[in-house]
């Protein structure tokens, strides 16, 4: 599978036209949302490339690393808004830690014990606490709006959830 990735890369790279985008996010936009191959971040929110920063991880949640990512992006690439936005049916929703590490196989699990999967048991307060830890984060530069949504992945459609507060 690797070689056909590799030549349908040859083949896109033969029509590439993204050379000339700024390395800044054109709309000042970030979204933080998750890995999940049903979300297509540009496309949902009627973006094209170069307008926004797409922070991707398991569940969308607000790592260290998407506040370091934040940070910089904030910082130096002219993002002014961020929406952290999860998704319904998401594998770390209604569930703990130690519910998804029994679905692993026992090998994998003995081996990430230590590890912490930020799962979602309650998904609304796992939503609350992401938005909180960007608003709260005292890296990121001054006067940043900051929203929590939530991306139907039967629907297509993104609700908000937390309005920016400021």
């Amino acid at each position: 599978m690797f070689d056909e990735l590799l030549a349908a890369n040859r083949e896109y790279a033969s029509h590439f036209a993204l050379a000339g985008i700024a390395a800044s996010a054109a709309k000042g936009f970030a979204v933080v949302t998750c890995m999940d191959s049903r979300i297509e971040p540009l496309t949902t929110l009627g973006l094209r490339p170069g307008d926004a920063k797409i922070l991707r991880n398991a569940g969308g949640r607000v790592t260290a690393d998407v506040l370091r990512s934040l940070a910089l992006a904030t910082g130096l690439l002219g993002v002014t808004k961020v929406a952290v936005m999860h998704h319904t049916d998401c594998a770390l929703g209604g569930r703990d830690d130690a519910d998804l590490r029994a679905r692993l196989d026992p090998e994998q699990a003995r081996r990430a014990q230590a590890w912490h999967f930020l799962a979602m048991p309650d998904a609304d307060a796992a939503l609350a606490a992401d938005v909180q830890a960007v608003r709260d984060c005292p890296v990121l530069a001054g006067g940043i709006a900051v929203e929590g949504w939530r991306y139907d992945v039967r629907t297509g459609l993104v609700d908000r959830v937390i309005a920016d507060d400021g």
